[in-house]
């Protein structure tokens, strides 16, 4: 994990630099924009029992999050740097 978003901040890990951490700081700002959409507090809910749900199918935690609805999003986007202009609301 190189970075995580909490409402309205951004924490990103010493040591990243370049196009990697270009690329975080979009995957983050995605999470921010579903973070808004979903009033900030029903993310972190829906986040959580998607995990939850998903580590109980795969019993393996990178499976369990890289299958999260928000995380889909984010990876797959992450590396578009004008996706957010263009994200349709609830994007995920």
């Amino acid at each position: 994990m190189g970075g995580i978003t909490l409402y309205p901040f951004i924490f990103i890990k010493k040591g990243i630099d370049g196009n990697r951490l270009k690329v975080l700081i979009n995957h983050e700002k995605i999470h921010l924009r579903q973070q808004l959409e979903l009033l900030i507090i029903p993310f972190y809910i829906i986040y959580l029992l998607n995990y939850l749900y998903l580590l109980a199918v795969h019993q393996e935690h990178k499976q369990a999050y890289r299958g999260i609805i928000f995380e889909k999003e984010a990876f797959n986007y992450e590396n578009d740097f004008n996706y957010l202009k263009r994200r349709k609301f609830f994007g995920f």
